[in-house]
């Protein structure tokens, strides 16, 4: 079952599979305004975030992208054993999914388009938002 966290500001949903196969789920029924999470070079889950209509990347603040980060690099088996990783964030609609890619693989029609930002551990903004956690 997919989980979803409110943003610290509570103006945004936050989507997370748990499992590959909820990732697949999330990568197939994906929204335009949905931006997605992952941890790079590692396995984790996915997380979406969903903006508000006509928002870009650029208009993500630094708070919800921290959010967002926060939040893929806890779930991650091996991404939150370290004191920091580096996060990858794209539009949906980037995300590229071909039939030879196993569950929650994906790829990117535009690897341009894929935003990198490093984020350190931080118990405190995972708490927050996992206390807005429902399944």
């Amino acid at each position: 079952m997919v989980l979803y966290f409110q943003s610290r500001c509570g103006e945004y949903t936050l989507y997370m599979g748990r499992d590959k196969y909820e990732n697949e789920d999330l990568i197939k029924y994906g929204w335009p305004e949905d931006v997605w999470f992952h941890v790079d070079d590692l396995s984790s889950a996915h997380v979406y975030l969903r903006m508000k209509p006509d928002m870009t990347l650029n208009d993500i603040s630094d708070d919800l992208l921290l959010d967002c980060a926060s939040l893929v690099k806890a779930n991650s088996i091996q991404g939150c054993k370290k004191s920091s990783v580096y996060v990858i964030y794209t539009r949906w609609k980037n995300l590229k999914k071909t039939n030879d890619m196993v569950e929650g693989q994906v790829s990117y029609h535009r690897p341009e388009n894929v935003k990198r930002m490093s984020v350190e551990k931080n118990n405190t903004i995972v708490r927050a938002l996992e206390k807005t956690k429902k399944e």
